[in-house]
């Protein structure tokens, strides 16, 4: 029986250059320790119906109450492009298995279709034996192709042509060679790709729904982690995927960045393949269940796709006054998704005054920064320093110009520290508090700066600021004022800028953002414009 391998070197002509595999990581001495997890969900804000808070959840997870269920990781597909995105997936998942397997996780391997292949099999014998659970679930041997939380949203892709996306004569090739080894083109998978270790001694085979539940029935396991593919097919539908077991009571994670969809970029809403992946990660988070990172189990920095070439902009988000863990997600998600990849640094759960994510600032290529008053330990203000240093896009928006600096008169405590220079040095900005409560603010163009690119298709007569105007007179020479707020009775005060610090950073800086201005295209556009012009993105967009 051929597997995966024999497919890349059958299909070279289709395939050049497409992989170098790397050596299994050396394997892991028995660590029972706990996975110290963040589970990253969206949950709907009830002052803001349709708008979802990012949300970042600390949990420990004992290895020997946790499954890692792989789905669908087959040795062939119809998609030609698949094949070559799970031979790039496969290495990393591969490192992730055997670091789980090293700490007692139970290890499912469920490549639908394909148990006739494992007849005899250890493996496929241990989950045949597993005694039937007294409690299996109504319907978790069936397909699941949609739960009652998700009539809550919009499905985020338009799958209706199965989502292939190759070139049609590559793909046409590829159904001709897999005809000719003797495979059915449209459903060509026999068995799991053997770039996956299957543990004969202790591992599960199985694509069965009751099988799988009866194997974490039997095993006391409480967690599971899904990895594999397709997200918004088998990951999700599966009898043994996310949705039966989120509407079952499991407690059930995505591993994000160890997935892929099957989506046409031809297909609404018309956005590039990992940007389709990315909608599809949201809508988990939404409605279905939680997601983690494969980092979170082997440190690091989260796998990434050598085709999704989209710069990544990395928010920090850590304040709680203006909402912004609600609202640059959904900024993010309408403005951004298609030209960037977004990752976020949340302000621990147990601590505000730590990011335990700050490994995700690691090459980035920009930062966005809406933090209040927060005194990080020294080792994640250094990170932030040398991001900075090494001359990269800063973008602040509102509590940016005190993120860092404690309140006059503080000093942080043992073991935290502050960059309380971040507004002067970096922003070019100069932070003296804000005026009191006021109509909202009216914003007129700066002079001399009608022209510039960030402002390209901005109306300021249809900004308003609906939080305090910040007191932040005089700016430093390096900044070129872009617009302007008015309250009555006081002086005006610069909003939007630029700046160019010493380590030539491109930097832009809107002392707006309280949640109720993201209600303002013109502020989204603003601020879209702005992320675009300071990662050089070239000419802003009308």
């Amino acid at each position: 029986m051929r597997n995966l391998a024999s497919f890349l070197r059958l299909a070279g002509r289709f395939l050049p250059a497409i992989l170098v595999l790397t050596a299994p990581a050396t394997a892991q001495a028995e660590d029972a320790s706990p996975y110290r997890l963040r589970l990253r969900s969206r949950v709907e804000a009830p002052d803001h119906p349709g708008r979802f808070a990012l949300v970042e959840k600390a949990e420990a997870w004992s290895p020997n109450q946790t499954a890692l269920i792989v789905c669908d990781m087959w040795d062939a597909h119809h998609c030609l492009n698949a094949v070559r995105r799970g031979a790039e997936m496969a290495p990393t998942m591969e490192r992730v298995l055997k670091a789980a397997r090293g700490r007692g996780a139970t290890i499912i391997h469920a490549p639908s279709d394909c148990m006739e292949f494992y007849k005899g099999h250890a493996a496929r014998r241990r989950a045949i034996e597993v005694p039937r659970a007294s409690n299996i679930p109504a319907g978790i041997g069936s397909w699941c192709d949609r739960i009652p939380a998700e009539e809550r949203g919009k499905y985020p892709i338009d799958q209706t042509d199965g989502g292939e996306d190759d070139d049609p004569a590559e793909h046409a090739a590829w159904a001709e060679k897999l005809a000719g080894m003797g495979r059915n083109p449209k459903l060509p998978w026999k068995s799991q790709t053997d770039l996956l270790t299957i543990d004969e001694s202790r591992d599960f085979i199985t694509a069965g729904g009751e099988e799988v539940w009866s194997i974490l029935e039997s095993r006391g396991i409480k967690n599971v982690i899904l990895m594999g593919v397709h997200l918004n097919m088998c990951v999700l539908g599966r009898p043994f995927g996310l949705r039966q077991l989120a509407k079952n009571g499991r407690n059930v994670v995505l591993m994000r960045d160890l997935t892929d969809t099957m989506y046409n970029p031809a297909r609404a809403p018309f956005v590039g393949h990992h940007a389709g992946t990315d909608l599809m990660v949201e809508h988990v988070e939404k409605f279905v269940c939680p997601s983690i990172s494969s980092d979170q189990i082997l440190g690091g920095t989260p796998f990434r796709f050598k085709g999704d070439a989209r710069p990544r902009i990395a928010f920090l988000i850590d304040e709680d006054e203006y909402r912004t863990e609600v609202s640059l997600p959904a900024f993010a998600s309408s403005h951004l998704t298609k030209d960037y990849r977004v990752t976020y640094l949340l302000g621990s759960s147990r601590d505000p005054d730590d990011l335990p994510a700050i490994g995700e600032l690691e090459g980035a290529d920009g930062l966005l920064v809406s933090a209040r008053r927060r005194l990080f330990p020294p080792a994640q203000v250094e990170a932030l320093r040398r991001f900075v240093a090494a001359g990269k896009p800063v973008i602040g928006i509102r509590t940016a110009s005190h993120a860092f600096a404690p309140r006059k008169g503080k000093v942080p405590p043992e073991g935290h520290a502050a960059w309380e220079a971040f507004d002067a040095e970096v922003l070019g900005g100069n932070y003296q508090n804000h005026h009191a409560e006021s109509p909202p603010v009216v914003v007129t163009l700066a002079p001399g700066s009608k022209d510039h690119p960030i402002l390209a298709g901005v109306d300021p007569a249809r900004v308003r600021g609906h939080g305090s105007l910040y007191k932040v007179r005089p700016l430093a020479s390096t900044t070129t004022p872009l617009l302007i707020g008015s309250i009555p009775g006081q002086e005006p005060e610069p909003v939007a800028w630029t700046n160019q610090p010493a380590s030539r950073n491109r930097v832009f800086y809107t002392s707006l953002g309280q949640i109720d201005d993201f209600g303002s295209e013109d502020f989204n556009r603003l601020l879209a414009n702005a992320i675009r012009w300071s990662l050089g993105r070239g000419e802003t967009r009308p």
